[in-house]
């Protein structure tokens, strides 16, 4: 059984020679092979050094990734949830080729509205109807 990556994301991978590969020990089922056997990949890449992506989607793809990027900006992907070394390495490039992806799509700017005058008279009304209600609930009181 050969898997390949999604076709479409294809164009959003980088060549091998700016990925880093390092194949590591998972837990999980397997049994003892899972103990002997290293099927995880730990993927990294430095979109620094890459001359595929401009600087904009660089900084995006670094902001993107969060925690899995480092203090130098270098983007590591763990895949270790199948028992194939071949199926993680897919599934690793997959998830960075998704991560590219969404770097370049540009962010939509936010247009700052204000409330309409009517969204602010139901607003004001069901704050006095909650006071109403809690007024109504309150032990009354002996006015002299």
């Amino acid at each position: 059984m050969v898997f390949e990556i999604n076709p479409k994301r294809q164009r959003y991978l980088p060549p091998e020679t700016e990925l880093d590969e390092r194949f590591i020990l998972t837990g999980g089922p397997g049994g003892q092979h899972v103990n002997r056997t290293e099927t995880g990949v730990q993927l990294k890449f430095d979109p620094g050094a890459s001359d595929l992506l401009s600087a904009e989607v660089q900084q995006r793809l670094v902001k993107l990734a969060g925690s899995r990027a480092d203090s130098q900006g270098v983007i590591t992907i763990e895949a270790r949830s199948h028992r194939s070394q071949h199926r993680n390495r897919i599934e690793a490039r997959e998830r960075l080729a998704e991560l590219i992806e969404r770097a370049h799509q540009r962010p939509r700017k936010r247009i700052p509205t204000k409330p309409s005058r009517t969204a602010k008279k139901k607003r004001l009304e069901a704050k006095r109807q909650h006071a109403q209600v809690k007024r109504k609930r309150a032990k009354p009181r002996l006015d002299e």
